[in-house]
């Protein structure tokens, strides 16, 4: 490994806190889709959703669905696409959609696998990610009324996705809305459509809170059992760790200098205009991680001693004025959000390793 980068999984933690969050959603009659693409299906954090005793898997990429070996049903969380509907029934169980081409391609696609796939209508609260706008009655009703005609579909449920892109948080207005769009759907069509997949992490808070409106049955976590914490606020969740993942570099520089560059200032490699800020001489630590191995603006060092100066695409530059025990050749050990281990876990660059305490 020499001194690259390193990922390290702590299994118990990990394993620990989805127990925690499901148990909890399930004393409150909440099925829950534990998801695996932050760590890109990585075999260690499938073996502990397999134990963790929650409903299904989920996956946002068909290559990770395929890898992944559980029993559990799989559902495909990114909305197919329709030249991929072979593939999409093949790996999965269940999927998120909403486009009524995609709708008639599963079809075909399981009518030819000889199996019936079941299907998630997306509905869009106001987030303006994926889903049918959720004023837009006459087009939900077109598209369930498809689902329904389609021998080799099974209209299993509604969902939405909140708070990943139009930062809209849910609460009981609008995921209540999500129930009425339902209920309406199920009297309309004459189907039990049995799931109302009420979003992701960020819906933990109204769950643990019990203020989840009555009808919502479903959520699909990945922050918040890998992290810790709730999305959006990035509270921390009681009981649960925030240390299940942590990252290591290794120090290959430490030495003296000023905090201000001397010189004719410009922009740095990422065309950005930095303000520096002149407190004398520091003692600076570089460690051998960089943008091109991960987030380094989800990093925060375990030893609040240390401070983050800034990254190029192969340093972090730190600021070890506080901590003057650390040398060359020593590990700095960080905390890491979820930018930062969806980028760790998906690059090549950073090593990965299983810890049992």
């Amino acid at each position: 490994m020499g001194n690259d980068p390193k990922l390290i999984i702590h299994k118990e933690k990990l394993l620990h806190n989805m127990k925690t969050l499901v148990e909890a959603a399930h004393k409150r009659g909440v099925s829950i889709a534990l998801v695996s693409k932050v760590v890109c299906a990585h075999p260690v954090v499938i073996e502990c959703i397999n134990q963790s005793g929650c409903d299904m898997l989920a996956d946002s990429r068909l290559e990770n669905l395929h890898a992944a070996k559980t029993c559990l049903p799989k559902l495909s969380l990114r909305i197919s696409s329709p030249d991929r509907a072979q593939e999409v029934v093949s790996v999965s169980d269940i999927s998120l959609e909403s486009e009524e081409r995609t709708v008639l391609a599963l079809q075909d696609a399981a009518q030819r696998l000889g199996i019936v796939h079941r299907v998630i209508l997306m509905i869009d609260l106001g987030d303006l990610r994926e889903g049918i706008f959720y004023r837009d009655w006459d087009a939900i009703l077109h598209a369930g009324e498809l689902i329904k005609r389609c021998p080799n579909l099974e209209f299993y449920g509604t969902g939405t996705n909140l708070t990943c892109y139009g930062s809209v948080l849910p609460d009981e207005t609008n995921l209540g809305m999500l129930v009425e769009i339902t209920e309406r759907l199920r009297s309309e069509l004459h189907l039990p459509i049995p799931v109302i997949s009420g979003g992701n992490s960020t819906s933990l808070k109204l769950l643990l809170e019990d203020r989840l409106p009555k009808g919502i049955n479903h959520l699909r976590l990945g922050e918040s059992v890998m992290c810790g914490v709730i999305p959006g606020t990035y509270t921390k969740i009681p009981g649960c760790y925030q240390d299940a993942f942590t990252l290591e570099a290794m120090l290959v520089e430490c030495k003296e200098k000023p905090s201000y560059p001397i010189g004719t200032l410009s922009k740095n490699a990422f065309g950005e205009t930095v303000r520096y800020i002149d407190k004398g001489i520091m003692y600076r630590g570089i460690a051998a991680i960089g943008r091109q191995d991960v987030n380094t603006d989800g990093l925060t060092p375990v030893d609040d001693r240390i401070g983050i100066l800034g990254a190029s695409s192969d340093h972090l530059l730190l600021d070890l004025t506080k901590a003057h025990d650390y040398a060359v050749g020593d590990h700095i050990t960080f905390l890491v959000d979820y930018g930062a281990l969806l980028s760790a876990s998906t690059g090549s660059y950073v090593s990965k390793e299983t810890v049992s305490c």
